[in-house]
């Protein structure tokens, strides 16, 4: 059985680590759930870190890690049971070493998103993972959730930019794998088992990240097409022409425009009549290859075809970041007007519009409501967000928030589809994963979540209810 953290477990920890309890390490961006903190402690390293762990085991006491505090499903905060130590990366933010020519970096957990890409781009590098969040997201979190973005589709998600890991193991022991391999076959891959696991089977503490070649030429386009059909038609014309130059690849929704329109009035958007659907799609070409003329060679052969109907591509390098400030402004938009329910999902591609096509037509029969669906379209991975009607609150949906929600990830399992896409499993879903999961898989994940912790401490709650 668990117990609170207490002042008897704060005398067996290592001196300077406990921060005071503040509302800022119990919080989570929308306010779903209120969590506690018995301790907080901020380890230095690998080894006070491993220090604390081997405190809590003797404890009883739970650990919830605590990387950024951006994740949006609960996996961050503990709301019943005994009050936990949250462990809090803060302190651990050196970029330990880069290997340019190698394209590898080295970084402790608590550096954010940020500071990571600012140190890859200061030896020539990038490292391509884009959050919104990335001034607050720390790797540790980013890796411990399997975080996406928007360059999925090229670059892969958090797993993918991964060599090797360092990370304290639920007994307290220190797991030394920062490796710079691409090809290790020596047994089973215990980052891959960590990465995605949520904080539940153990701590990541730093990480050998790939660094990836700037593209020698960039480009950025919005372009108008009349459904999703059209903008997978789009993404697949796209491909076929660059060959894997096309970096992002955004689906949009009028709605999204609308909502931009209420809740940043003066933010200019570039088409006056705003259309239905439209996409932003970022390439990166090698030297000598011209991004302007293949974009506008796409917005030429799109025409032809009958799925472009308008566009714009950015002319200057500030009128490419200006069409990615609206997307990237969607989802604070979507936090103005008050969203009944939020979806991440994924389908498979050819899914897709199916999907929202029915979702839509579904949605129209269970009361008067507002969709505003956009997201990763490269890479299947769609938010699709419910809001009330104009006029209304949210509080007036309660009663059905839930069963909506459940009716929309019963379409997308049905359709082979995730119902957390990008975002982990957290508390929030939880109940989803049991409900959902194939029963043999939830067998094999409790029996090594039962093996490596075997006394339950480490963020319990999180992903296996």
């Amino acid at each position: 059985m668990l117990i609170p953290a207490d002042k008897t477990l704060a005398a067996a920890l290592p001196a300077g680590v406990l921060r005071d309890p503040s509302p800022a390490y119990t919080e989570e961006p929308r306010g779903r759930y209120h969590g506690q903190a018995g301790l907080v402690a901020a380890p230095r390293d690998a080894q006070e870190c491993a220090a604390i762990i081997r405190a809590c085991a003797a404890a009883r006491v739970p650990v919830v890690p605590r990387g950024g505090g951006t994740g949006l499903v609960g996996g961050q905060v503990m709301t019943d049971g005994p009050a936990p130590l949250i462990l809090s990366m803060e302190r651990m933010t050196a970029i330990r070493d880069t290997f340019a020519e190698e394209g590898v970096m080295i970084a402790e957990s608590g550096v954010t998103l940020q500071a990571a890409r600012q140190a890859a781009a200061g030896v020539g590098r990038q490292f391509p993972l884009s959050l919104a969040s990335q001034g607050s997201a720390q790797i540790g979190g980013v890796l411990s959730t399997n975080a996406g973005g928007v360059n999925v589709l090229r670059y892969g998600n958090a797993r993918a930019l991964c060599l090797g890991l360092e990370a304290v193991l639920p007994d307290g022991s220190v797991m030394h794998d920062l490796k710079r391999l691409r090809k290790d076959n020596t047994g089973y891959d215990l980052r891959d088992l960590l990465i995605g696991a949520e904080g539940t089977l153990g701590i990541i503490t730093a990480a050998s990240l790939v660094l990836a070649p700037v593209p020698a030429e960039t480009g950025v386009a919005m372009l108008v097409v009349d459904s999703p059909a059209a903008a997978l038609s789009l993404l697949s014309l796209a491909q076929a022409r660059m060959a894997g130059g096309v970096t992002a690849f955004e689906l949009i929704s009028g709605q999204s425009l609308h909502f931009l329109d209420m809740a940043f009035p003066d933010m200019r958007q570039p088409f006056d009549t705003r259309p239905d659907w439209l996409v932003l799609i970022e390439v990166g070409l090698p030297a000598g290859l011209s991004a302007d003329a293949a974009l506008e060679g796409l917005f030429t052969a799109g025409t032809e075809a009958g799925l472009v109907h308008d566009g714009v591509i950015a002319q200057s390098g500030q009128q490419g970041a200006d069409l990615w400030a609206l997307r990237e402004h969607i989802p604070l938009a979507n936090r103005h007007i008050g969203a009944i329910a939020s979806h991440d999902i994924s389908l498979p591609l050819s899914e897709v519009a199916r999907f929202i096509d029915d979702a839509g037509a579904w949605l129209a029969g269970q009361g008067d409501m507002r969709v505003n669906c956009f997201g990763h379209l490269g890479d299947g991975n769609l938010h699709y967000n419910l809001f009330p009607a104009a006029g209304r609150t949210r509080d007036d949906y309660e009663t059905i928030r839930r069963d909506l929600s459940r009716r929309l990830h019963e379409m997308v399992v049905a359709r082979g589809g995730s119902f957390s896409a990008e975002h982990g499993v957290g508390r929030l879903k939880a109940a989803d994963l049991a409900r959902w999961g194939d029963p043999a898989r939830l067998a094999a994940m409790r029996a090594i979540k039962g093996a490596l912790d075997p006394l339950g401490i480490m963020n319990p709650g999180a992903v296996l209810a």
